[in-house]
């Protein structure tokens, strides 16, 4: 896939193309039966079947204390992107002077020129341009206008519901109630944060249960505090894991929201490492220990529980006993 960081980026030859433009935020099923779509049409068409989006949630800038924690990195989007089979994407700047376009100068400069669009695909509720003053009825005009052919993107219902449409929102919910297993439902994958294993208190190597400490400067939406099985990518492979999240009450000084994951079976020198974990279920929340003993204790409950979970066909995961 090719990737373009903003239109200086685009090679003039470009095109012609199919297009769509989103957030594409966690790119979830309905944003992959979208690009679906939009290859099948590249494909008939002989277009480019290409994704624009930004580099930032846009209500980062225009209304920052409104705008949501991204469920993934850039990086992981664009990888996410590939994997969907995207020809190309283009990542705009969402800074001021794109948020201060007239809807008219976006469609000249990004779909005209730059992609040689033949073909958009855009939701009903589609607004862009300066404070979102373009709509799909202009998109349609500027369309005859301009040659391309403008087509509505229908809802996509989330998995398991006829009622409600798959969403990054939602999946945020359920990840901030802790409800990882359904946020996979959703996602069509298991949601996974990404960072680089650093050096911690030794605490768990102290309990039996050394583990890898993440960086906070990380990828992606971190799950509600406590206690999940997990699969853990790391240089040497992929390892089923205990991780816990949140601050360990029964020891003072942990940061809030660290990251820690144990994998089984391994000693593996992780130090400087990426670790990327894939949430499974939920296994408990955070709490206080009398003693470390007693948190030993329960960190073993915990990974026998965990083995059970991982080693469970998907859809009998959820269905353990707490």
């Amino acid at each position: 896939m090719q990737v373009f960081e903003g239109l200086a980026a685009v090679p003039r030859e470009f095109g012609p193309s199919a297009v769509t433009i989103g957030k594409f935020d966690g790119v979830h099923p309905g944003h992959r039966a979208v690009i679906a779509e939009l290859k099948s049409v590249a494909a008939v068409e002989h277009l480019v079947a290409a994704v624009v989006t930004f580099d930032r949630n846009p209500l980062s800038l225009l209304a920052p204390d409104k705008c949501p924690e991204s469920l993934v990195s850039n990086a992981k989007k664009i990888e996410l992107l590939e994997a969907a089979g995207v020809d190309a994407t283009l990542v705009l700047e969402f800074d001021l002077a794109l948020s201060s376009q007239q809807p008219e100068e976006f469609v000249q400069s990004v779909l005209v020129d730059a992609l040689h669009a033949r073909v958009i695909f855009v939701g009903a509720d589609f607004r862009f341009g300066a404070r979102g003053s373009g709509n799909v009825e202009l998109l349609d005009r500027l369309g005859r206008e301009h040659g391309f052919e403008v087509r509505h993107i229908p809802e996509i219902a989330a998995a398991g519901t006829n009622s409600r449409r798959a969403s990054s929102t939602w999946i945020r919910e359920l990840l901030t109630e802790g409800d990882v297993a359904t946020a996979a439902a959703q996602l069509g994958r298991l949601h996974s944060i990404r960072s680089t294993v650093v050096h911690g208190e030794q605490r768990g190597r102290e309990l039996g249960y050394p583990t890898a400490n993440l960086s906070p400067d990380l990828e992606g939406f971190i799950p509600r505090d406590g206690v999940y099985a997990a699969w853990a990518t790391v240089p040497a492979g992929r390892f089923g894991a205990a991780v816990s999240i949140g601050n360990n009450p029964t020891f003072e000084g942990v940061p809030q929201k660290q990251v820690e994951a144990h994998l089984l079976d391994q000693k593996l020198d992780l130090y400087g490492d990426t670790i990327e974990l894939e949430f499974v279920d939920y296994i408990r929340p955070m709490q206080k220990f009398e003693s470390a003993d007693a948190l030993a204790g329960q960190m073993r409950v915990d990974e026998q529980r965990i083995r059970a979970i991982l080693d469970r066909p998907r859809e009998q995961r959820s269905a353990l006993p707490t």
